[in-house]
């Protein structure tokens, strides 16, 4: 009884730690700068829309959404593709090899991204990919692999092998029996691992400011960088920007929560 106490007391801290700032964001859309200043914690004293306007039609707001919705949907789908098939490829490689070729991409894993950042721009810019959203998103795609990989890999160990033996004595080959038998398995999992992999690549500032220098080809975090300025900071539009490109990936998870947490819980069963 006190234990259950206890946990609902947590709880109950870490859901108001949550929803305490989210709701000052969210609140302080409806402000101006003064008022924002005068009364951060206080409620609107009305209902005013005009950042949500101003963003939306004096901002290249749609511009930058669109551009990151590309980079983010496909480099979420191709990592996705690869990273699975790697998965199986190990899942039916003999037990040595296929732990050699997984040790690879947990030690890509072991080197900072930062260590990587020069000679990737000199590779990406020998290739003509700079300042291009396919640039970008083969960058994301190389950065986040070796995540994808641990992820689905782990979940593979736990599929029953009898399954896709079953396949090989029917006559499928490897690719009826990835495409068929092997994705359809992994439905839950592959959804954990993109909705994590979307909100990497949907916040990311960092690979953005340093492969895009085009203003048409930037995308939202950049935008959202632009609104803090040496001396002035027009939060207002700031929080705007940041509630407009929170939406996707909360309805994202919305629609996917089911198949997010049947991917988390699937892990730690054994079949």
């Amino acid at each position: 009884m006190l234990s259950a106490i206890i946990k609902r007391g947590l709880l109950f801290f870490y859901a108001v730690a949550i929803l305490v700032p989210v709701s000052v964001i969210i609140f302080s859309t409806f402000k101006t700068t003064q008022q924002l200043f005068k009364s951060p914690f206080s409620l609107p004293d009305s209902l005013n829309f005009i950042t949500y306007q101003s963003i939306l039609s004096d901002q290249p707001f749609m511009l930058y959404f669109t551009n990151s919705v590309i980079v983010t949907l496909f480099s979420v789908l191709f990592t996705l593709f690869f990273s699975s098939m790697i998965a199986f490829g190990i899942s039916q490689m003999n037990k040595w090899i296929g732990r050699v070729l997984f040790s690879f991409f947990v030690i890509g894993m072991m080197v900072p991204a930062q260590v990587n950042m020069l000679p990737l721009y000199e590779l990406v810019s020998s290739l003509n990919l700079t300042n291009s959203l396919l640039g970008l998103i083969i960058v994301n795609i190389a950065g986040t692999l070796p995540i994808a990989v641990l992820i689905l890999t782990g979940f593979t160990r736990t599929l029953p092998k009898t399954v896709l033996e079953a396949a090989k004595m029917d006559g499928a080959g490897h690719w009826q029996t990835y495409v068929r038998i092997f994705l359809p398995l992994l439905a839950a999992p592959l959804a954990s691992a993109g909705i994590f992999l979307s909100v990497m690549y949907w916040n990311d500032l960092l690979n953005p400011l340093i492969y895009i220098t085009d203003d048409s080809k930037k995308t939202l975090p950049v935008m959202l960088l632009g609104f803090q300025g040496e001396y002035v900071t027009n939060y207002p539009m700031l929080f705007t920007g940041v509630v407009l490109s929170s939406l996707p990936i909360v309805l994202t998870y919305i629609f996917l929560q089911r198949y997010f947490v049947s991917g988390l819980t699937a892990g730690a069963m054994k079949q």
